[in-house]
C-alpha cells in the first residue's frame, strides 16, 4: 500500500493540474505595433524584442518599474490582443488570463493613426475582448496612455477620442520618452489604491 494509506483502506490516487499565476500590478494592453513593448523598455528593467511588425511579442514580458518617491511595481506587457482575441484569434486567448491577476489595466494606443486604424476603435475592441473573457476586468482601474503624440494627426485624433470616451488620459511619446514619469506617478497611485481597498486584502 502507498506510503500514507491508512489500513484496510484503498489509497486514493489524484491528477491535479497546477497553474502558476504571476500577480502582476499593472497589465498594458493594445493592438500589434502601438508602442507597449517600447513604453515597457522604457520604463523597466525589462529588454523586449523592439521591431515594426505584428506579434514581434510572443510571450507576456514582465518589467520592474523603480520610483524614487515611490513603492516600485511589476508591468507586464500582454502581447496578442486583437480583434477575436477571446475566441482563439491571434495568440490572445493564451494570454488574457493573464490580465485577471493585474491590478490595473492601461491601454496603449496609437494617437497617430499611423497603420490605419482609428484609436477609438482600438479601445472598444480591446474592452470588448477583455469582457468577452471576463467582465471583472472591466472591473479593474484603468486608464488609457495616448502614445505617438510626436507625430501628425495625434492632437486631431486625441481631441476626437476624449468626446466619445470617459476615461482618464494621458500623453506619452514612448520613443522620445516624454510624459513617461507623470504615467508611472500615476500608476504608482492606482495600484495603491487598489492595495488599501478591503477586497483586495
Amino acid at each position: 500500500a502507498p506510503k500514507y494509506a491508512q489500513p484496510g483502506q484503498p489509497a486514493i490516487e489524484l491528477e491535479v493540474l497546477l497553474e502558476l499565476k504571476v500577480i502582476e500590478d499593472v497589465g498594458l494592453v493594445g493592438f500589434p505595433n502601438v508602442g507597449k513593448s517600447t513604453f515597457l523598455s522604457k520604463v523597466s528593467n525589462a529588454k523586449p524584442k523592439i521591431a515594426n511588425y505584428h506579434f514581434t511579442t510572443l510571450t507576456p514580458m514582465l518589467g520592474v518599474v523603480d520610483l524614487n518617491d515611490a513603492k516600485g511595481f511589476v508591468v507586464a506587457d500582454i502581447p496578442g490582443l486583437i480583434e477575436g482575441a477571446s475566441t482563439g484569434v491571434g495568440l490572445g486567448d493564451k494570454f488574457l488570463r493573464h490580465i485577471e491577476r493585474t491590478k490595473v489595466i492601461a491601454h496603449i494606443l496609437d494617437m497617430s493613426s499611423a497603420e490605419g486604424r482609428d484609436p477609438y476603435n482600438d479601445f472598444v475592441t480591446i474592452n470588448h475582448e477583455l469582457e468577452s473573457f471576463s467582465p471583472k476586468l472591466l472591473k479593474k482601474p484603468m486608464i488609457v496612455i495616448a502614445n505617438k503624440m510626436d507625430m501628425p494627426n495625434s492632437r486631431e485624433n486625441l481631441e476626437n477620442f476624449k468626446k466619445k470616451v470617459n476615461v482618464e488620459v494621458l500623453e506619452i511619446s514612448a520613443i522620445k520618452s516624454e510624459g513617461l514619469d507623470k504615467v508611472l506617478t500615476r500608476l504608482a497611485d492606482l495600484i495603491e489604491r487598489v492595495e488599501d481597498e478591503p477586497l483586495y486584502q
